[in-house]
């Protein structure tokens, strides 16, 4: 989508911090607004209202980005019938970072806890349709849904691991090492790189700055970051994931909708998910696009949810 990517001959352009904060300050909060649920403040994306006759998504990213990623897709299922809500996972995004060792500590499942507070503050009450993506915090809204099957409609996943073979990027490992976690973790455009060698594409540059923009306000969410890819089991949770929605355990539909181009996550993943539960999962590649087919061609994400969830 040329609205979404630009080629990789004009890359993002990189700047001293001054000026980054000074023309992204006011950027990237589209259809959002902060919510104080339980201990912490979310911020949260919606679109539509309650009384969309289709129904409630939840759009939920992974890491290192955030649900800026969202924006036009859920504004676009908004105009099909469906009220959308996308939040930053507390410690990502535009949410609060709390310091780890002072109320959260960026477990699993304290993740999950803080979203089922979440979803109360919301008033999400009625069975909703859930859409993932992504690494880490992406995983633990897969584990979730395995606990709360009876909370679910139907699940939607765009590029995301799914098996005990799939990868992990190296980005993931670093944050695991001793002082060259920390390191990492303070790189500023750490997110738009992350996206864009996942991706066949780079980022607009006005699209880069709000992925930046967390990471150049405060240190914080570097070290959330870190925190919650060092207390992650990255086998385990994969262990699970794969376990959990096999056939044995799973009858609720699921979407793959599938960047054909992500250079993480290849497509034979996708396919392999699909074997261990061929009648309930359904496979959409997206042609053109990479890891976050939802910022890469957000069109036929759409597309493929319209057709899947109605």
């Amino acid at each position: 989508s040329r609205s979404a990517i630009q080629l990789p001959a004009s890359p993002a352009q990189d700047g001293n911090v001054g000026q980054m904060l000074y023309r992204t300050e006011d950027k990237g909060r589209e259809y959002g607004k902060s919510v104080r649920s339980g201990e912490f403040r979310w911020f949260v994306r919606q679109t539509g209202s309650p009384d969309s006759r289709r129904g409630t998504i939840m759009f939920l990213h992974g890491a290192p980005t955030q649900s800026f990623s969202y924006r036009t897709v859920m504004a676009q299922m908004a105009d099909a019938g469906y009220h959308c809500f996308a939040p930053d996972w507390i410690g990502f995004g535009f949410s609060e970072m709390p310091q780890p060792g002072y109320g959260f500590d960026f477990k699993e499942e304290e993740f999950h806890k803080a979203f089922d507070e979440l979803l109360v503050t919301l008033n999400i009450t009625e069975p909703f349709f859930l859409v993932v993506q992504g690494f880490l915090v992406g995983s633990y809204g897969l584990t979730w849904a395995l606990k709360n099957s009876n909370k679910l409609l139907k699940v939607a996943i765009l590029n995301s691991p799914l098996t005990v073979s799939s990868p992990v990027p190296g980005v993931f490992k670093q944050l695991r090492f001793p002082l060259v976690g920390e390191f990492t973790c303070q790189n500023a455009i750490l997110a738009e790189r992350f996206i864009e060698a996942g991706s066949p594409y780079v980022l607009k540059s006005e699209k880069a700055d709000v992925y930046r923009l967390p990471y150049l306000s405060s240190g914080a969410p570097g070290f959330a970051l870190l925190e919650a890819a060092r207390k992650a089991n990255f086998q385990d949770v994969l262990s699970r994931i794969s376990a959990g929605f096999s056939s044995n355990s799973w009858d609720k539909p699921i979407l793959l909708a599938w960047g054909e181009s992500d250079k993480y996550l290849p497509l034979s993943i996708a396919e392999e998910f699909k074997k261990n539960n061929p009648s309930v999962v359904k496979l959409k590649p997206i042609e053109g696009a990479g890891h976050m087919p939802q910022e890469d061609w957000p069109e036929k994400v759409v597309a493929a949810l319209n057709s899947f969830l109605y």
